[in-house]
């Protein structure tokens, strides 16, 4: 049985410290927790780190983290983002987390100039350069299926790594805004995951495409009774996070753009069509959600309702998570 946890990124407003998150981990009956992002003010103290750790043990709660894009944008960045991944394996081994968590770029936009296939061949041999000190202490890089690579080239790049010392956080809400199917995504690299992160979307045509959106968990299009049983054959002892990513505008991908499309040399004819046959099934989202989770935009007589939204969103997964996916252990006892 999945062991079900919260993505603490997902309530981001609420401005908690990781002891507030763990605690209110604990309080919903979860397994795990994924501190990504954190805003505390001992992020980089190891003292903190180990208050963490305890704090975890106590509440019985598996604990994960890690760090951000880790891509050098020039070849002179390249010693920089060695020591990222250094700086990330001490601080999972300090909290006491087994994956380190990173990306490539937020975003395909976002890698540097030249073909997908030379950043591929960088990641694979940044990665290298720190795989002893990883498999010393026992740690595993989690490559985050982001807004950057296809599914096949990012399980490509943890391969060619090693699957010893590197795997997937594998993402749900991500391929759409890469014209990728989830389920396609979680059958990719599923069989290298060392975790699973659910987030829901919408997924329709538009006159200029196919608009894109983050909705709360089970009210939108993505099958998720099909990729829990899809997971369960192919990665059944991986933790399962919720984590929500709601408020923001839908986003118009210009699928009929030969410059847009230009960018994703790589698609593949069948990855494209199950993508569009999503489209076409899919609907824009009619429920009610404050959209204003825009970078810039976030004015005090919002930031009340975006706190409430989060925590109402992620309460309402974590219940879709439990009652009709039937995930994690601890609230049934």
């Amino acid at each position: 049985m999945f062991r079900l946890g919260l993505n603490t990124y997902s309530i981001r407003a609420l401005r908690w410290h990781d002891l507030q998150l763990l605690e209110y981990a604990a309080s919903l009956k979860l397994d795990a927790i994924f501190l990504q992002d954190s805003i505390d003010p001992g992020t980089n103290d190891p003292a903190h780190w180990k208050e963490v750790k305890d704090a975890a043990a106590r509440l019985g709660l598996l604990l994960g983290t890690g760090g951000g894009a880790v891509l050098p944008a020039t070849p002179e960045a390249f010693d920089h983002s060695v020591q990222l991944l250094r700086n990330g394996i001490r601080r999972s081994v300090g909290m006491g987390s087994p994956p380190v968590r990173c990306l490539l770029a937020s975003d395909r936009d976002h890698l540097p100039p030249g073909p997908v296939e030379r950043h591929m061949e960088t990641m694979v041999r940044l990665l290298k350069t720190v795989r002893s000190e990883a498999l010393d202490a026992g740690v595993k890089f989690a490559i985050e299926n982001h807004k950057d690579l296809a599914c096949w080239e990012t399980r490509a790049v943890i391969e060619q790594a090693g699957t010893d010392f590197v795997g997937s956080y594998l993402d749900t809400g991500n391929p759409v805004f890469i014209m990728e199917d989830p389920l396609h995504t979680v059958e990719t690299l599923g069989p290298v995951a060392v975790m699973l992160h659910l987030r829901d979307s919408v997924v329709y045509e538009t006159r200029k495409g196919v608009a894109v959106q983050w909705v709360p968990q089970g009210e939108g299009v993505v099958d998720f009774r099909a990729i829990i049983a899809r997971a369960k054959e192919i990665c059944p002892q991986v933790p399962v996070y919720v984590k929500p990513i709601t408020g923001r505008p839908p986003a118009i991908l210009p699928v009929y753009d030969p410059a847009y499309m230009q960018r994703y040399g790589e698609l593949r004819a069948s990855d494209f069509a199950r993508f569009l046959a999503l489209a076409r099934n899919g609907h824009p989202y009619e429920g009610a959600m404050v959209i204003e989770d825009v970078p810039g935009k976030a004015p005090e007589e919002y930031s009340a309702a975006l706190r409430f939204q989060q925590k109402d969103h992620m309460e309402r997964g974590i219940e879709y998570a439990k009652k009709v996916l039937d995930l994690g252990i601890r609230w049934r006892q």
